[in-house]
């Protein structure tokens, strides 16, 4: 069992839903985006999300835009993200950790090199955000090999049709996009999760976590009463961005305010059931 899997059968057996916070690798630096992942399991997360800096990330709002570029402008590469990874693993053999980011760095890497590289050095998943299914026998062979999970995005706008093309080729969990739009502009009612949900899981036996505009501890915990988790990365990247220096440097105040938001929604999410 993997330890995507292992976590949400673990959390199930709690009766709660999970907390995905983001961070973008090498935002602001190398060295307190390391310092912010090793500290994120004990503020609280479940499982990590790590943004691989990309030049053109179209999926994502401006927030993550200019963390990614501050993440480009740090240095930060794909052999940089999994040395990242494999420091945090020194500490933590336990929190499961995925990539997200966009099929060029991985294309620029070698596909299968790039497989075998982050599953030794403790990557669990990858979310690919532009590799549709129908190419992505590009990375299902070589990350099937590794043993890893390639996560699948549903948004609202994926049809009855395509909904079990798109599953059929998932594992570790779904992830809805619970927005037509791009990364933290704007948030999900309720109403809008508690109807696409039922049509999610009829398709799926996956756990599905939703992402793409949640911002608040109330909001998270909406979440994971609708589904098995949620995600939280512009909000996460704003505070940190709001903490640094005129010239875009961390300073004190950096870590302690990202790791007390990330707190506050840990008991929301915990005490969301």
């Amino acid at each position: 069992m993997s330890r995507i899997a292992r976590r949400f059968a673990a959390l199930k057996e709690q009766g709660r839903g999970a907390l995905i916070p983001y961070l973008q690798a090498c935002d602001p630096d190398y060295d307190t985006s390391l310092a912010l992942l090793r500290a994120m399991p004990g503020a609280g997360a479940d499982l990590i999300e790590i943004g691989v800096p990309f030049s053109d990330p179209s999926a994502d709002g401006p927030t993550i835009q200019l963390a990614a570029r501050r993440g480009l402008k740090a240095g930060s590469s794909m052999v940089r993200v999994l040395e990242m990874v494999a420091r945090f693993r020194e500490d933590d053999a336990d929190t499961p950790i995925i990539l997200m980011g966009y099929l060029n760095p991985i294309e620029a890497y070698g596909h299968a090199r790039f497989c075998a590289d982050a599953a030794h050095a403790g990557v669990d998943g990858l979310i690919v955000v532009d590799m549709p299914p129908e190419e992505s026998d590009l990375l299902d062979g070589p990350a099937a090999q590794a043993g890893l999970d390639i996560i699948r995005l549903v948004a609202p706008t994926t049809d009855d049709a395509r909904l079990p093309v798109v599953c059929a080729h998932a594992s570790g969990f779904i992830y809805y996009v619970s927005i037509t739009g791009v990364t933290g502009t704007r948030t999900a009612s309720s109403d809008e999760l508690a109807a696409a949900l039922p049509r999610l899981r009829a398709a799926t036996d996956l756990p599905v976590a939703i992402g793409f505009g949640i911002r608040s501890p109330e909001q998270a915990a909406a979440a994971v009463r609708a589904a098995d988790a949620a995600v939280v990365a512009s909000a996460l990247i704003a505070t940190l961005e709001n903490t640094l220096d005129e010239q875009g440097r961390a300073t004190p105040d950096t870590l302690p305010r990202v790791l007390a938001q990330l707190s506050e929604l840990a008991k929301a999410v915990r005490s969301a059931r």
